[in-house]
C-alpha cells in the first residue's frame, strides 16, 4: 500500500519536470539539424568547387 501512496505522491512533480523540460524547447533537436544542414552545405559547396569548376575549365 505504501506503494501506491508514494507513486500518487511522485506523479505531480514528474509532471511539473515534464512541463519544464516541454517549456525549454526543442534546442537540442534545432542544433542538430542546424548542424546536419551545414554538412550538408559544405559538401555541396566542395563538391561544386572541386568537380564541376575544374570540369567546366
Amino acid at each position: 500500500m505504501t506503494d501506491s501512496s508514494s507513486r500518487e505522491q511522485a506523479q505531480p512533480s514528474d509532471d511539473e519536470a515534464v512541463d519544464a523540460i516541454v517549456r525549454a524547447g526543442p534546442s537540442g533537436a534545432i542544433a542538430v539539424a542546424g548542424i546536419a544542414t551545414a554538412i550538408v552545405i559544405a559538401l555541396w559547396f566542395a563538391f561544386y568547387l572541386f568537380v564541376f569548376l575544374p570540369r567546366s575549365a
